[in-house]
């Protein structure tokens, strides 16, 4: 039991928690599952989970360095569209700031300036070896400016349509 609590706190500060999850997830069942079972009187039984827990938290572990290493590819992969779509969404803001279709001008820029500052934030979590903190940012990111640049298109596009 102590060999599989102590296989699973390795793995856990080795960041398998976060790089292999699934895995991960599993040596953490198995290892309460083992708890329960010593609670129940079933020593064999508890061993064995134990054990169980201890090889998922090893393989977790083995997988670390590659699963991070692909994120991070990915990521990387990922900034080039992000960045530019945060380059039309400027060029879009600025478009709906000429043709006052926007409600506050300051508002608009607040918000894209902190789409700037978390881009930034991407490249230095990445920097930083916080490669999921990036890659669950950078997700966000995304998902934030894409969102923002489509109501920017869809608040440019509506007085044309009224004018028809």
């Amino acid at each position: 039991m102590a060999t599989a609590g102590k296989a699973i706190a390795d793995a856990k500060a080795k960041e398998a928690d976060l790089y292999v999850q699934d895995v991960f997830a599993k040596a953490e069942d198995e290892m309460k599952k083992a708890n329960e079972l010593v609670t129940a009187k079933k020593y064999e039984e508890a061993k064995t989970a134990a054990l169980e827990a201890a090889k998922m938290a090893e393989q977790a572990v083995a997988q670390v360095d590659q699963n991070k290493q692909k994120m991070k590819e990915e990521v990387e992969t990922m900034l080039p569209d992000v960045q530019k779509a945060l380059d039309e969404t400027k060029t879009l803001a600025a478009t709906a700031i000429k043709k006052k279709v926007v409600a506050s001008k300051d508002e608009l820029q607040s918000a894209i300036g902190k789409l700037e500052l978390d881009m930034t934030s991407v490249k230095d979590q990445l920097q930083a070896g916080k490669v999921r903190q990036a890659g669950d940012l950078a997700k966000s990111l995304s998902e934030q400016v894409n969102a923002q640049k489509q109501s920017l298109t869809d608040a440019i596009a509506q007085p044309k349509a009224a004018k028809k």
